[in-house]
């Protein structure tokens, strides 16, 4: 099969606004590249520029309010419940620290448009370059700019048919071009570069330095006047770092020393892309018919073809290894990547984890990108450490705990003062289900040992905050809700919190169980055990409600939002696997029946939650109800760069509809790797190598006319014993043993 081209965004025009612009990144520092002939413009980011310090916020009257709260939940006092959290269980300040962007770099070229002719920009995802090219007045000019991982450094190489000039500016700016503040402590030229100091608000903010400096390849001239470097070249090399004070004290002395030693490099685009490449080449999805002729904004106006879901993808892919590499303090992907480019965030670009961040890292272990979820568990772990005081203080619990966001402080405290979404302590216990999954699928022991406990703290913390309901029964949350979703109860009076969520006990459930499989992988009798063991059994079970479908709390509340965007409830679904076709049929079927619900109601109309019923639909095997929300993705949610909007933009839409594609093609929850589970008819012709199953596999098939072209190439890492399922088969193959298996249908 022919390579596939679904690995170009590419376009006609330059760019008119930042929605159009084109992300480079290293994992640590990016841009929002525009391409434009006038004046060229990179917004820069830098992930540790974050407004304030440490901050604390604990609520220190929770745990003398908490029995009394209980009361009143239990007794359906929504109004007098709500109250007392809004007194006693919202933190002050009520924010978390919010993500800052770096600055702007500009150059002045002044080629007027209407003189412009053969313009061209585009990214190429299999070098993580980006481009421009035009003539301007019979002068050819070329453009590429990329982010390199080895170097530490973005790079802007430019070259021309003829000697021409341009000016570089550096500041600190809103994404409003027009607008005049400047958030800058001093910007200085040197002979040929600029030096950015920069302050963000707030105490102990970490403090910033950009370097930009020029290096011109043809003898050309540098020139600083007037806080501004005037080039006159051919072909020119601009090389910008920036650290801050959270990796570095001084932060000049090593972003010069990043440009230093880059501008040293005479290999600079091969080294970034030797090295990028080593994460992206892993894994390859070919869909077919492909409309690559079309520019990408076109074809997002037009009924979306295969092949356009295929770069969707593959884009995914390019964004994961862009926003979050592992390294020195390395930070994980926030709401928005690391491409923020406003100094008021919508909800402060940070990480919200109620979905959003676990969203986020849904892509990277089915697609062969596990190191770049690497950055989350540094978080976590520092969580773990801030979360014991919040358990302690809050909740009169051991371990630690966390609520519905974090930021880059590791906050584990309530965020915001949203009664829907702010006292729901589960946030933390949704993350650790990411340490099992990593181990799942790539089966490092060392990892699962660093990991345990964070995973042991997590499950005190759980065994602690259960309580019996009011039958004495079972175990239950309290307080609990149901994430950012609102209920009518039998006197038709609204309400948010409650005992025992679906989620709440989904989540539990899996802990517990990941928790016990995890002593058994490390051969550790730990005393926490027969705790668990009782406990998970106390988990009262999932309910089915009077229109067949699953239940989102305890009793059967109508909902007030029928078309909600959270789908929490279906957590055991996706990414849960306490749901399943075959295991679980009656719950599966009343999750559909959730599904059609929402659908009903005008469901999915963000982008994330577009993204995740993509997932859903997936694992309930209903292939053209994927590529419905498919379509719907690319055609309302996706903006002419192909990122995610919510509005306004989120990446958590792009990496959940880059993990849900692959869901499509193979899933391996169920025990099993299942092979195109919920592939559309319409995408009749394909190849996906390279993709990783659980147990320690990567797989490797062809299809055509729905037909899997045999045989099936598996590489088993681990040596498991595993079994594979072809599609329309009812029984699975069988293989075991380490290397390469050639899988043939029965």
């Amino acid at each position: 099969m022919d390579p596939s081209p679904s690995t170009s965004l590419h376009f006609k025009a330059p760019v008119s606004d930042w929605s159009q612009s084109l992300p480079i990144g290293n994992g640590r520092l990016g841009a929002m590249v525009y391409g434009r002939t006038t004046t060229e413009l990179l917004q820069l980011n830098e992930n540790s520029v974050w407004y304030g310090g440490c901050q604390d916020r604990t609520p220190r009257d929770s745990l003398k309010n908490l029995p009394r709260l209980r009361g009143l939940i239990r007794a359906g006092d929504h109004s007098g419940a709500e109250d007392l959290i809004r007194k006693a269980f919202f933190a002050t300040p009520h924010s978390q620290r919010h993500y800052e962007p770096l600055g702007t770099l500009t150059l002045e070229f002044g080629h007027e448009e209407v003189n412009v002719q053969s313009y061209h920009r585009g990214l190429d995802l299999r070098t993580a370059v980006t481009s421009v090219r035009y003539e301007h007045c019979g002068i050819k000019y070329t453009r590429e700019v990329f982010a390199s991982h080895p170097d530490n450094v973005l790079v802007i190489q430019l070259e021309s048919s003829e000697e021409t000039a341009f000016t570089l500016r550096m500041t600190r700016v809103s994404e409003v071009e027009w607008e005049t503040n400047e958030f800058v402590d001093s910007v200085e030229t040197t002979e040929d570069g600029i030096i950015m100091h920069a302050t963000p608000g707030g105490l102990d903010s970490n403090r910033l330095c950009c370097v930009a400096k020029v290096q011109c390849q043809d003898g050309g001239i540098v020139e600083a006047i007037g806080g501004c470097l005037v080039v006159t070249s051919r072909k020119s090399t601009i090389v910008i770092s920036a650290q801050t004070t959270f990796r570095y004290e001084d932060p000049e002395s090593a972003a010069l020393a990043d440009v230093r030693l880059a501008l040293e490099q005479d290999d600079l685009r091969d080294r970034h892309v030797k090295d990028y490449q080593t994460l992206f080449q892993r894994m390859q999805l070919c869909l077919y018919p492909d409309n690559y002729g079309l520019s990408t904004d076109e074809r997002l106006l037009g009924i979306p073809d295969p092949g356009l879901a295929a770069l969707y993808h593959n884009y995914g892919r390019y964004l994961l290894i862009s926003c979050s590499r592992p390294g020195f303090k390395a930070l994980p992907a926030t709401l928005q990547g690391i491409w923020n480019p406003s100094f008021q965030p919508a909800w402060g670009s940070k990480y919200t984890i109620n979905i959003n961040t676990q969203m986020n890292y849904w892509p990277a272990n089915a697609c062969n990108l596990a190191e770049c979820e690497q950055p989350l568990f540094n978080l976590l772990e520092r969580m773990a450490e801030r979360g014991k005081k919040t358990a302690k203080v809050m909740y009169g619990c051991r371990g630690w705990a966390a609520h519905h966001n974090t930021d880059i402080w590791a906050d584990t405290d309530p965020q915001d003062r949203w009664m829907p979404a702010t006292v729901w302590p589960l946030g933390g216990a949704w993350l650790c289900y990411h340490i099992w999954e990593s181990y799942h699928f790539n089966g490092h022991k060392e990892f699962l040992r660093r990991m345990f406990p964070v995973l042991k703290g997590c499950v005190e913390f759980l065994l602690d905050f259960l309580i019996e309901d009011s039958t004495g029964q079972y175990l239950v949350t309290n307080p609990s809700l149901s994430p950012e979703n609102t209920f009518l109860d039998e006197n038709k009076a609204k309400g948010v919190l409650c005992e025992g969520s679906a989620i709440d006990i989904q989540i539990i459930d899996a802990v517990f169980s990941v928790f016990m499989r995890s002593c058994t992988e490390l051969d550790v009798n730990d005393d926490l055990l027969p705790a668990v063991g009782k406990s998970r059994k106390r988990l009262p079970p999932m309910i089915t409600g009077s229109f067949g479908q699953l239940q989102e709390w305890r009793k059967d509340y109508t909902e007030f939002e029928p078309g909600h965007r959270h789908t929490s409830h279906l957590w055991g679904l996706h990414p849960g696997n306490s749901i399943t076709k075959s295991k679980t049929p009656d719950l599966a079927a009343a999750s559909a029946v959730v599904l059609r619900r929402r659908a009903e109601h005008g469901g999915g109309h963000t982008g994330w939650s577009r993204a995740w019923l993509i997932n859903l639909y997936a694992r309930l095997g209903d292939s053209e109800g994927c590529l419905e929300h498919i379509n719907r993705l690319l055609k309302d949610s996706t903006l002419p760069n192909m990122l995610d909007t919510h509005p306004p933009f989120q990446i958590d839409g792009n990496f959940g509809g880059c993990a849900g594609i692959i869901e499509m093609l193979i899933q391996s929850h169920d025990g099993f790797i299942e092979l195109l589970p919920a592939c559309p008819k319409s995408w009749n012709k394909g190849s996906l190598k390279g993709v990783r199953a659980k147990g320690g596999f990567e797989v490797e098939f062809e299809w055509e006319d729905g037909v899997i072209k045999e045989p099936v190439i598996v590489h088993s890492h681990l040596g498991h014993a595993g079994k594979v399922l072809f599609r329309r088969a009812t029984e699975p193959v069988e293989f075991e043993g380490k290397g390469v298996h050639r899988i043939v249908s029965k």
